[in-house]
């Protein structure tokens, strides 16, 4: 098993709508010692990413305003976000959908509920290898 500090201080933001599935993000999260951002929809999260520079985010597909496909689009075309990593959340675990969340350019495709082993282990693949 990996040192269970290993994450600590990797900034993580979760976007999504539901409250519940931000809670819960940010318990898990904040238990392996991650720096947590939290938005609600695709707005909320491009105002707070200049500010935070998170190193990996989640995104929920269904959102009102703007989705998680138009988020994840506009967070990999702006230069200074291009790498960093994307993972949709759904819960709905449907092929279109996870082709649809690779033409956009997300890193993964996480369903929902995840389980707090799940969420971590994807920031483990994803966040930026300490030197």
């Amino acid at each position: 098993m990996d040192n269970p500090n290993d994450m600590a201080g990797t900034k993580v933001m979760v976007i999504d709508d539901s409250n519940t599935i931000r809670r819960s993000a940010e318990i898990f999260l904040l238990q392996a010692g991650c720096e947590v951002i939290l938005a609600e929809d695709g707005f909320d999260a491009l105002a707070k990413i200049a500010d935070h520079q998170p190193q990996v985010i989640f995104v929920d597909i269904m959102m009102p305003r703007l989705d998680g496909y138009q988020t994840c689009a506009l967070i990999k075309k702006n230069v200074r976000l291009r790498e960093t990593p994307v993972i949709m959340l759904s819960s709905k675990d449907g092929l279109f959908d996870r082709a649809r969340g690779r033409l956009v350019g997300s890193n993964e495709y996480l369903t929902k509920p995840f389980t707090k082993d799940s969420l971590l282990e994807a920031v483990r693949r994803h966040r930026p290898r300490a030197a």
